[in-house]
């Protein structure tokens, strides 16, 4: 039994450079591939692969047929060996509490007690320091993934104020905008020539007001609406009253200012002002204080292990057995295993999707069931719950923590094609 334990331990142990581990290959295995200075091996493959086949039995899941799902362990396999070096170059530093926490988790998961680990490892011939340094790589990976990919991720102002004034919408708070336009009317079913000639004459105001003429002048003489006579301006109004083309080329202006670019709309082309804006107050929200235990599934733990051991600290913390704040301190594997696993106040969308579906039901004190995000498995617990009043400048901040989880999946995966793109990736046929 305890051979198969520790065998679980070690199962997609990151392999070392090649020239230190040709000689280690076990008879019958032989290198799958090599990638940069590491190695893939058909015995961890085929490790993977029973795992994953016992994992799919305990679950009841369906696995595609047995050829598919090698070439996507082989995938996984690379990408680890690419981020893994990749982490390495960057010279991510991970210190021993970490690697000691996170190998008390794995133990605690596998059932084995932590004293044990290193003489079962040793049974199983596996080198302790060697093991430590494969746990050591894989919180490297998770930490120098976050940073590279936030860093990806641009937002716009105009994304941010799109967003904004979403919220202030649905608050009842919208920003309000008072516009002042120039139309010129395209009839339904114009032919070419029509429209070319209609865009023209807006073309043609539009320039008139940005040589300096006044742009009520030229409202007065060219607009075809029904506000000609007042200059064009259409009057103070909230965004979600006006048509999202005006708001869309208003939002970035300067009051007084004119748009540089027609608009063009079902009613023709329009030349655009905006003459003042009156930004909403302050936005009253509901804010969560929460904590939370994290367990990254590895190599060495599966998902499902992790969810087990979650629910037994659960368990534990519900019997008074041991604290939230203790279980997340000595098993959690994020920076706020320090603090208890406290997470501080998060304002709605700070948090992935997944975590906010978790949590949002919640009554103060209450845990939550452990539940996957991208980060690993979780064990949350609302702390406490608050309203809070947000001004400009705090509900754009929050409004970029939106914006920057909604683009992280499509920038983790450009970021991790690009990692293997540039990599040293060598498939080699078994030798017969």
């Amino acid at each position: 039994m305890a051979g198969v334990l520790l065998l679980a331990l070690a199962v997609g142990a990151p392999a070392q450079t090649a020239a230190r581990r040709d000689d280690n290959l076990r008879p019958g295995d032989y290198i799958v591939a090599v990638v940069n200075s590491e190695l893939v091996t058909a015995g961890e493959v085929q490790q993977r692969m029973t795992r994953a086949q016992q994992e799919a039995a305990r679950s009841g899941a369906r696995l595609p047929p047995v050829d598919v799902l090698r070439k996507q362990i082989v995938d996984a396999l690379i990408d680890e060996r690419v981020q893994i070096t990749n982490a390495r170059d960057m010279g991510v530093k991970i210190d021993d509490a970490e690697v000691d926490r996170a190998i008390a988790n794995i133990a605690a998961q596998n059932q084995v007690p932590v004293s044990q680990v290193r003489e079962r490892l040793r049974a199983e011939g596996i080198d302790y320091a060697r093991f430590r340094d494969n746990i050591r790589d894989q919180i490297a990976v998770e930490r120098s993934r976050e940073r590279d990919v936030t860093a990806r991720i641009q937002i716009t102002d105009r994304e941010v104020d799109a967003l904004v004034d979403q919220q202030r919408a649905a608050a009842g708070a919208s920003t309000e905008y008072d516009i002042a336009q120039v139309l010129v009317t395209v009839p339904e079913g114009a032919s070419d020539a029509v429209v070319a000639e209609r865009r023209e004459r807006a073309e043609a105001a539009l320039r008139r007001v940005q040589n300096g003429e006044p742009f009520a002048q030229v409202a007065r003489e060219v607009s075809e609406d029904a506000n000609r006579a007042n200059g064009g301006v259409i009057g103070m109004r909230p965004a979600e009253r006006l048509p999202d083309l005006f708001v869309e080329a208003v939002r970035p202006l300067d009051p007084g200012a004119v748009s540089p670019t027609l608009v063009r709309s079902g009613a023709g082309f329009h030349v655009i002002k905006l003459v003042d804006r009156r930004d909403a107050g302050a936005l009253t929200i509901t804010q969560t204080r929460a904590r939370h235990i994290l367990l990254r599934p590895s190599a060495q733990v599966s998902q499902q292990a992790a969810l087990r051991r979650l629910a037994e600290l659960k368990s534990e913390i519900a019997a008074s057995k041991i604290t939230f704040e203790q279980a997340a301190r000595e098993n959690s594997e994020d920076a706020s295993a320090a603090q208890g696993g406290d997470l501080g106040w998060a304002s709605p969308g700070m948090f992935v999707p997944e975590f906010e579906q978790a949590i949002n039901p919640l009554a103060v004190g209450a845990m939550s069931d452990p539940f996957v995000s991208r980060f690993g498995a979780h064990l949350v617990q609302v702390m406490d719950r608050r309203n809070a009043k947000l001004e400009a400048k705090q509900l754009r901040e929050q409004a970029r923590g939106v914006l920057r989880e909604q683009k992280y999946e499509a920038a983790y995966a450009e970021w991790a094609r690009d990692l293997r793109a540039r990599a040293y990736i060598e498939m080699r046929e078994p030798p017969y």
